[in-house]
């Protein structure tokens, strides 16, 4: 190595952790054997991309996937886009066929079992049924990925539990620890 070739500056790292703005692309993938032969219309994916748009993302075009493997290459593919939001809908029961949790779960770095939990507990406030959803949230990166039900229903009742804190979780994924977070009051300090 050359005295010039010492001297020449290290190129950036970049830091990780470093707050970046909030990512308002978001993908949605449908696992449905029967939408994505064709056989049966896609009722959940034009509810969800909707709603997406309402929230202020810009969603990508779904992506109707048979059930099993073929969720997971749709989310491997749906990551290297890397959008902040992942939603899928359907593929979260308990046939045969219904893998979706499973093949998300290799892509989460973190779960998040509180979002889980909520999307089950408001679905049981309407139908019993919605305790066999195996569902799934978490976080891949900065990406923040949740399985929802097949049935239009059960997906509307999951985005109402996503309505309050989708923005904060991708405010949060972006690096802005305290975004939405009260500022704590001062400590004052007493002389004994």
């Amino acid at each position: 190595m050359s005295a010039a070739d010492a001297a020449a500056p290290l190129p950036a790292v970049p830091d990780l952790k470093a707050p970046r703005p909030v990512n308002r692309s978001a993908g949605v993938v449908i696992a449905s054997n029967r939408a994505a032969a064709g056989s049966y219309p896609d009722r959940t994916g034009p509810v969800i991309s909707q709603w997406l748009q309402e929230q202020g993302f810009a969603p990508l075009p779904v992506r109707v996937v048979p059930d099993g493997a073929p969720v997971r290459d749709a989310l491997a593919a749906l990551l290297e886009e890397a959008p902040g939001v992942i939603i899928t809908s359907g593929g979260t029961g308990i046939t045969a066929d219904d893998l979706t949790p499973e093949m998300t779960a290799g892509f989460l770095q973190k779960q998040l079992p509180g979002v889980a939990e909520a999307l089950r507990a408001a679905g049981a406030a309407k139908t019993p049924l919605a305790v066999l959803s195996r569902g799934l949230a978490g976080v891949s990166g900065r990406t923040f990925i949740v399985n929802l039900p097949g049935s239009a229903g059960g997906v509307r009742d999951g985005l109402e539990v996503l309505a309050p804190i989708l923005k904060h979780i991708c405010t949060q994924l972006a690096g802005q620890r305290d975004a939405g977070h009260p500022a704590a009051p001062a400590q004052q300090h007493r002389r004994s």
